[in-house]
């Protein structure tokens, strides 16, 4: 069963978890992107809640901006600092003080571009990091630099530092967002019910601001080319190599068909994850939790089954 619980953190934030388990038990977390919501881990979240599958208390924070999480105003408060801030407080909060550290974060789109840089900078966090198509900032900031197909894929990010992309994006009844998640496509993928695209509205309805910070704040999207704007976004970035590094036990899922993440973000990928297992999956999109929850289940199970 899922539960729902407003967490207050510390530092003034409260965040919006879903759950299931016993708390007390080895914890799990999972992290979601845009433009998504915690609701999607739910059926991840049962699996492994059950005994057969290792009874596990399992979390699903709703991040700062979404749904009924805290959702400051200013675009700075979106920052990576301060993402990391919250989930790190609350890995603090639900993990047993005998037992401080998360057995594995599980982490999608932007919740990954946090649990890779939590894994780097605090890996006392977690014995495990699982990644679904999030690429490595490493190979992100590489890609968006070099290359002219990433940063076409990634134009939609420029979008969505508008002024008015909230508006825009909640125009005749979220179009816009149901498109990003049938891939641009008419058609409607099996897995997006009636009931499915109803939860999307919650989240959606309870505000899109704090979606679109999240791209405003963070410099790794393609530049926006002349006047007005002379925007070189992520070519004037540098980020330090030793920061970079994830050491731990490392499982990347990556569906092949992402049409905004494409495979070559996952070229060079060991030279930042030495300890990595890489499963690669044709025929899935960036929405492969959705698509294929089994096949993402058992190659977590398979993970969290192997000694550390």
């Amino acid at each position: 069963m899922i539960a729902t619980r407003l967490i207050p953190l510390p530092h003034g934030i409260s965040l919006s978890c879903r759950m299931a388990g016993e708390p007390g038990r080895p914890v799990l977390m999972f992290l979601h992107g845009f433009p998504e919501g915690a609701f999607v881990w739910d059926a991840l979240l049962a699996h492994f809640a059950r005994p057969e599958n290792g009874a596990y208390f399992c979390i699903a924070p709703n991040l700062r901006g979404f749904e009924k999480s805290s959702a400051p105003p200013e675009v700075d408060a979106y920052r990576p600092k301060h993402l990391m801030q919250d989930i790190a407080a609350l890995v603090a909060a639900v993990c047993p003080a005998d037992r401080p550290q998360l057995e594995c974060l599980v982490a999608h789109d932007w919740g990954g571009a946090i649990a890779w840089n939590l894994a780097a900078a605090m890996p006392q966090l977690m014995k495990k990091l699982a990644i679904i198509n999030s690429p490595h900032p490493g190979t992100f900031l590489r890609e968006l630099q070099r290359s002219p197909a990433q940063q076409a894929a990634s134009a939609y990010m420029n979008f969505l530092i508008r002024p008015d992309a909230e508006t825009l994006l909640a125009r005749d009844d979220f179009r816009r967002l149901w498109q990003f998640l049938t891939n641009g496509s008419d058609n409607q993928p099996a897995w997006l019910t009636d009931s499915v695209r109803q939860q999307y509205r919650e989240v959606w309805g309870a505000g899109l601001t704090g979606g679109c910070n999240l791209y405003r704040a963070s410099p790794l999207r393609p530049p926006r080319p002349g006047p007005p704007h002379n925007d070189p976004a992520a070519a004037a970035v540098t980020l330090a190599r030793e920061r970079l590094m994830v050491l731990l036990p490392t499982l990347v899922i990556w569906a092949l068909d992402d049409i905004a993440l494409p495979p070559a973000l996952i070229e060079g990928l060991a030279d930042y994850v030495p300890d990595m297992q890489l499963q690669q999956v044709p025929g899935a999109s960036h929405w492969i939790v959705h698509e294929q929850p089994e096949r993402v289940a058992g190659y977590l199970q398979d993970f969290l089954g192997q000694a550390c």
